[in-house]
């Protein structure tokens, strides 16, 4: 069964060669780029495009037309390739259209070696763009998938190009351009055919005696010999096949052809499987790859959905404008069929989600288990046998992530180290309905004991002296959350209390920023005094603004702006309500700091997608002593150091 692609749904490939079939309104120029894990493009031998258009496992034509045929073997593909980007560009000049939204969308299709279609993506909702990416073909712990992508770029080629990490995109643009130009890539146009369904383009595939279209070129085949010509001109040479019939790709040389590969069920998911020089790295990258999946897939779902609805409200409104349809059985029976429509568009949409979030699942529940202390949650066993590391990790957990459809499935937050940016953990109400803490101290000493898990996560995860904290606890209200980092003595100094205290560690903070920023212009730092703590500093507030004065207040935000490039991070726990007295003097700091809650809020947005994410923080379980037990082997570690 076909799989008709939605922008970003994603479908799996169980044959390794393919073909994929493109059909224009206009001739176009097609190219394949071949990235690594994260789609960025390494140079210009690793685009086939006309003028160069064979790559190990892969073909294209060598001319502009308005029917491809793109010849693909995933099984030849390098290991370094996870990323195949099938890219679409209209040529410049000859009277050319000049953007995608002058001409009838775009149809691309992959297909198996006999013309069975697999996956179809029609590219709609193009205006000003003159080059596009079509669709990708991606590896996937392992496994191929085709994901509709339909990106477009109103700077053409070059700006497709430039955004794929090619530094001589330009120069690659116009020898594409001047290639179709010149003649190596001659135009061949088609009269394209409206298929019943009239919302996309098709070539005909066999015309009647009255029409008559042009065959489409024969790519040659990337498993023999490349090039225009025969590698040894004694070998016979292939006749063009009639059009419509699928490509044939034995070699001349050989009798036989080789069987087609057996489908295979998608291979198990593996904890690590993804590029990087140290598990830590697989595994970090692996994630996010995970976060990516879970984001594209949930916002196929979406579109699909408001695909469907707007769908169904037209066809009603159409229904209502019609006034022969507004008595007898013909308007029910095409209400009732609109709605039907409806609900089997979004039904084949749940089913394409459902199997998306059943794999990712799979993979969540391999990766899980095998995460390292820095990106594991507290319940996680491998806190059993934590030992103090030699060296800083490059991320760390912050908590969770999840969406609405997916909500059994939990995504790591994860955050590089050192901290870009301080961290603001919100002790008011999210918002005018939330009930979940009538009482605001209880949410209070909650955003604490946040503070603090995070606090002992920091301090778990660097080598032993590598990391101080400092806390200002002005009223003295947190002795109870705070008592784990007091008892075990792993703060640099007792908690601040009082406006004497807030302005001695606040002083101290701001000469040490100070001084390294001096020694690191001047190109002395390792003349700093003795005196200074080198070590990335943390500095958590609890309370905010309560004993702050102006002068105070203007030193934490130097803090918060200046701290991260020298190693010293905030944490602040407070209620934005109650530093309200302040006005819009704090806005700064609060549009500066990571906002987290103690409770689960769907506060954060991803610039990617546009999603709500529910953030879950990463509270050590109630009852459980893994915090306790991580912070005396912290304080016994340094005791050795």
């Amino acid at each position: 069964m076909t799989a008709e692609l939605a922008r970003g749904q994603n479908h799996p490939l169980t044959q390794v060669r393919l073909e994929i079939r493109i059909s224009a309104g206009t001739p176009v120029v097609a190219a394949v780029t071949v990235g690594d894990a994260h789609g960025t493009v390494h140079g210009a031998e690793q685009v086939a495009l006309p003028g160069a258009p064979a790559l190990p496992g892969l073909e294209v034509p060598q001319r502009a037309a308005a029917v491809h045929r793109l010849a693909v073997d995933l099984g030849a593909m390098p290991q370094a390739a996870h990323r195949l980007s099938v890219l679409l560009a209209l040529p410049t000049g000859g009277g050319a259209p000049l953007r995608f939204g002058a001409v009838a969308a775009p149809f691309v299709a992959v297909t198996d070696l006999d013309g069975t279609e697999i996956a179809t993506f029609t590219l709609t909702g193009l205006d000003t763009e003159s080059a596009v990416v079509a669709l990708e073909l991606y590896r996937r712990q392992g496994a191929w998938k085709v994901r509709a992508i339909g990106q477009g770029y109103a700077g053409g080629l070059a700006e497709l190009l430039a955004d794929q990490g090619l530094s001589d995109a330009h120069r690659l643009a116009n020898a594409v351009h001047e290639a179709v130009t010149q003649g190596l890539a001659h135009s061949v146009a088609t009269s394209p055919q409206r298929t019943p369904d009239g919302d996309r383009t098709r070539p005909t595939a066999h015309p009647g005696p009255d029409r008559q279209t042009p065959a489409p070129p024969q790519p040659t085949s990337p498993y023999g010999a490349h090039g225009d010509g025969p590698e040894h001109p004694a070998e016979p040479q292939p006749s063009t096949p009639p059009p419509g019939s699928p490509v044939d790709y034995t070699h001349p040389g050989r009798r036989t052809t080789p069987p087609a590969p057996t489908p295979t069920a998608p291979p198990a998911p593996v904890a690590g499987d993804a590029s990087g020089w140290s598990m830590d790295e697989r595994l970090y990258h692996q994630i996010r790859g995970m976060f990516e999946d879970l984001a594209r897939t949930t916002a196929a779902y979406r579109g699909a959905v408001d695909f469907a609805e707007a769908r169904r409200d037209r066809e009603l409104d159409q229904v209502l404008s019609d006034p022969r349809a507004r008595i007898g059985g013909q308007g029910d029976a095409a209400r009732a069929a609109a709605r039907a429509k409806h609900a089997d568009l979004v039904g084949q949409a749940r089913a394409v989600l459902d199997r998306d979030l059943a794999q990712l699942a799979a993979e969540s529940d391999v990766v899980e288990p095998a995460l390292p202390p820095a990106y594991a949650r507290w319940d996680n066993p491998v806190w059993h046998g934590y030992r103090v590391p030699m060296e800083m990790p490059m991320a760390m957990r912050l908590g969770d992530l999840s969406l609405p459809e997916s909500d059994r499935l939990r995504i790591p937050m994860l955050v590089r180290l050192p901290l870009e940016h301080g961290l603001w953990i919100d002790s008011g109400r999210t918002g005018p309905a939330d009930t979940s803490f009538a009482d605001g101290h209880r949410r209070g000493h909650l955003a604490l004991d946040l503070a603090v898990a995070i606090a002992a996560r920091l301090l778990a995860i660097h080598p032993a002296h590598a990391y101080a904290v400092h806390v200002i606890d002005p009223a003295g209200n947190g002795t109870q959350a705070l008592a784990p980092l007091v008892r075990t003595g792993v703060l640099a100094a007792p908690p601040a209390r009082g406006a004497a205290g807030v302005a001695d560690t606040l002083t101290r903070l701001t000469r040490r920023v100070d001084l390294v920023q001096m020694a690191v212009r001047g190109g002395a730092a390792d003349a700093l005094p003795p005196d200074v703590d080198t070590a990335e500093q943390l500095l958590i507030v609890n309370d905010f603004p309560h004993g702050f004065d102006d002068r105070a207040v203007t030193r934490l935000r130097y803090l918060a702006d200046e701290g991260p490039a020298v190693g010293v991070h905030l944490l602040t726990v407070a209620d934005r309500e109650a530093a309200a007295e302040y006005g819009p003097l704090l806005d700064p700091l609060w549009r500066s700091l990571m906002r987290l809650t103690p409770v689960p809020d769907d506060h954060l947005v991803d610039p990617w997608v546009g999603h709500a994410w529910t953030y879950e923080p990463p509270l050590v379980p109630p009852g459980s002593t893994v915090l306790q037990q991580v912070l005396d082997q912290v304080t016994a570690a340094r005791t050795k150091y």
